[in-house]
């Protein structure tokens, strides 16, 4: 009965968890291993174009070749399967795979490589913003085990959990000063921070079940966050 009126304000304040904004996750299950079959070159039939590995171009004729469909981010960007990520490679990887097939690059070549660097180019956008970011590594890592969190429902959430959300929110609500707003701020940053070691030593023990219940209030946080960097925008 609490937790249903807890759920019901929680959607009115607009702090439902519903993912992170601007952030698009890969839908696909783990990374599937190649077929023994080599894919061929759309523009010159040879085998093995079909951009494996780091070959996003033919070996034959160097056309740009369509995106492997079986790659996740983690083998996109180079890093191992885990929650632990050197940024700065990722950061590095980034900028290599960008400065390769950036459509900028592709102006003068066939409509067909400029249909693919557009398709290379926003999925290692998409890599690499999941991938940096805790939060939506997290959810990621637990969607390539196959495990989802569900939105929408607060059942599984504890009561004290829901009280501090409802507590932060109305303090966001009456700050009116920016000592109120970095007091807050301060807060969240605190909680997030605790929650990233937590849900790291999980992923460690292969405890998906409490990563979830982790990951799950992260997203209550990064709501926050998200209104914290709104009401900080001049009217």
């Amino acid at each position: 009965m609490w937790k249903g009126k807890a759920g019901a304000l929680l959607r009115v304040w607009g702090l439902w968890p519903a993912g992170v904004p601007g952030r698009r996750l890969l839908n696909c299950d783990a990374a599937s291993p190649a077929g023994n079959s080599s894919p061929r070159c759309w523009n010159c039939g040879s085998p093995g174009g079909g951009g494996r590995g780091d070959g996003f171009f033919c070996s034959q004729c160097r056309a740009l070749q369509p995106p492997d469909p079986t790659r996740d981010y983690f083998s996109l960007m180079d890093c191992n399967r885990s929650f632990r990520v050197d940024t700065a490679k990722l950061q590095h990887r980034y900028q290599q795979l960008q400065r390769l097939v950036h459509p900028d690059f592709f102006s003068q070549r066939s409509q067909t490589e400029k249909d693919f660097s557009e398709k290379h180019s926003t999925l290692v956008n998409d890599a690499y913003k999941t991938l940096l970011a805790p939060l939506t590594r997290g959810l990621y890592l637990l969607k390539l085990r196959g495990v989802q969190i569900s939105e929408g429902t607060d059942y599984e959430m504890d009561r004290q959990f829901l009280m501090e959300i409802m507590e932060i929110n109305e303090k966001l609500a009456e700050a009116q000063s920016e000592a109120a707003m970095k007091e807050i701020e301060s807060i969240v940053r605190a909680k997030q921070k605790a929650f990233t070691d937590n849900v790291s030593r999980a992923f460690e023990q292969d405890d998906f079940e409490e990563a979830k219940e982790i990951l799950t209030k992260m997203r209550y946080f990064s709501n926050i966050e998200e209104k914290i960097k709104l009401k900080k925008i001049p009217l």
